[in-house]
């Protein structure tokens, strides 16, 4: 799925690790990733975040969307920064699961994300 995803792929981000149920994606922020108080826009936090959930519930086979997500913001990132995602299951029942996203650059928590997902298919 990582392979075809041309939007992730297209802001530099790379799956480090996939396994059952969890994934770490990373991305370094790039110039055009700064808002207007030169830190990297929530957007691409959150779609880094989205990314790794995405990998991580699609990590044994069967088509899986999010069907919704929340994140906090915790710390800004800036220019320069390699954010890292780590994604890992925390339940699933029937078609649904959840999962949570710790986005952090170094030992700095960046956001928290917890993503809903539906198995479609």
């Amino acid at each position: 799925m990582f392979a075809a995803d041309q939007a992730s792929r297209g802001l530099g981000m790379e799956l480090v690790h996939l396994g059952p149920g969890s994934a770490v994606v990373q991305m370094r922020v790039a110039l055009q990733m700064l808002n207007g108080h030169s830190i990297c826009h929530g957007g691409y936090v959150f779609m880094l975040a989205d990314t790794a959930f995405a990998c991580a519930c699609n990590s044994d086979g069967p088509v899986t969307v999010a069907a919704g997500a929340d994140i906090t913001f915790v710390s800004a990132a800036r220019e320069g920064d390699v954010l890292v995602a780590t994604a890992q299951e925390r339940t699933r029942f029937g078609r649904s699961g959840i999962y949570d996203v710790t986005v952090r650059h170094g030992d700095d928590v960046v956001a928290e994300f917890r993503g809903r997902s539906r198995t479609i298919g």
